[in-house]
Parts: structure tokens; sequence; C-alpha cells
């Protein structure tokens, strides 16, 4: 459903959420802690930083950096940063017929008006904190299994 370029622009906002604030990080450091490649994380990177998410500074200690605490950026923000959800506005048919929206076409837009309000309702804050639980739970088992086998 979501783009390659909008998972690029996810990993990359989601790293710079987990910085400590203010912590500036240059972009060839995000493509490789991210696995996007260098070329296409320039041109996301740029989108973000024309939609105000994020902000760049050159120099030697220049680098990324949001411009708003992570819990303050929604996912759709990231999302129409980059490549925004197409809402269904006329039937997709081309049917003559359908001056307003079949019964089909209005269920699917419908999901789609509530896959919206989801990513409106997710900030950054939300997934990176997520994360950092999964990965405490997923250290804490291999610890205790490993234990275990000893």
């Amino acid at each position: 459903m979501l783009s390659q370029t909008v998972e690029y622009a996810l990993r990359a906002m989601t790293h710079l959420a987990a910085l400590p604030p203010g912590e500036a990080i240059n972009s060839e450091t995000i493509a490789k802690r991210t696995r996007v490649p260098k070329g296409y994380l320039s041109k996301v990177l740029r989108d973000l930083v024309v939609a105000r998410l994020i902000t760049s500074q050159r120099g030697p200690n220049g680098g990324f950096t949001l411009v708003r605490p992570a819990g303050e950026i929604a996912i759709l923000d990231v999302i129409n940063a980059v490549d925004p959800i197409g809402r269904i506005t006329r039937c997709p048919l081309g049917n003559p017929a359908h001056v307003q929206l079949c019964p089909l076409h209005r269920r699917l837009d419908d999901a789609i008006a509530l896959v919206e309000h989801e990513f409106k309702r997710t900030t950054l804050a939300e997934v990176i904190e997520t994360n950092a639980k999964t990965a405490s739970r997923c250290r804490a088992l291999s610890t205790s299994t490993v234990k275990g086998r000893g």
C-alpha cells in the first residue's frame, strides 16, 4: 500500500526521532544505518526539508534534525511530504453513468479515509517508543533463553 519512497522516508524520520534532541546527523550516516540507497535518500530528505519536517545545516557539525519534537509529527505528515495517499474522487472505471462514486469505490475511499485517520493520529514518538519496547523485550527474551540453556 505504501510506496518505497514512503518506507524510506519513515526509516529516515524514525532514525532522526530516536536521536537525542538537537543532535544532527549527515545523510551518509542515515543511509548506512537505515539501509536506504544514498542517492534515493537525498531526494527523500530534500522533500522532508521542503515540507518543513526536518532541517539541514551544512558544515562539519551539520546534518539533519527534526524541526519539531517527534510527538508532534504524525506519520501522515511524513507520507504527505513524499508520496501522498490518493483518494478516490471519481469512478476509476471511467463509467460516464457514475456521476458520483459507485458503492464499491465509495467503500474503498472510506477505507482510505480510515487509513489516513490512523496515520494522522500516530506520531513518530509512538513508533520509536513501540520499537524500543519490542527491542527491549527481545533482548530480555534472548538473555533468559541463553541463561536457561547453560
